[in-house]
């Protein structure tokens, strides 16, 4: 029962970023998370991005400047992963990068982490521990046209 509310809840939250245009939602106020714990959300959710947006070596990412744990570590993630990671303002020659957003919210005892791109919105419920974070519900996966 509690799998089904939180999943619902993820639903819900996921239904509202949606947009006409091809702007992104602004992130909103970060949840502080230590710093095991946002590795492990990172790196959980990095791989799930690498599924759904193509080959490391021809995609390149950009995000926001942002200097919180989760920011760094989804940095690190994404790098781990072989992507190219530009950081605000950079441009590269030559390049269209994939814009990246990020959302960390807190439920009850919980985080939802939330990536959005223009062309697809990834969500998923965590229980953070004393060593990292463990999944609490099945990720979410919105593609837009």
């Amino acid at each position: 029962m509690r799998k089904l509310q939180l999943t619902l809840i993820a639903a819900t939250l996921l239904s509202g970023c949606q947009t006409v245009d091809k702007a992104l939602p602004a992130c909103s106020a970060p949840v502080s998370l230590s710093g095991p714990t946002a590795s492990a959300i990172a790196g959980d959710m990095a791989s799930r991005l690498a599924e759904q947006i193509g080959p490391a070596g021809t995609t390149t990412i950009k995000m926001e400047n942002d200097s919180s744990e989760f920011a760094t570590a989804l940095e690190g993630a994404l790098k781990g992963w072989g992507y190219t990671v530009i950081i605000g303002e950079k441009t590269v020659k030559d390049v269209q990068p994939v814009d990246l957003a990020y959302a960390i919210d807190g439920i009850d005892a919980q985080v939802l982490a939330r990536l959005t791109t223009p062309s697809i919105a990834l969500g998923r419920a965590y229980t953070p521990t004393a060593v990292g974070a463990t999944p609490a519900s099945p990720l979410s996966i919105m593609q837009r046209n």
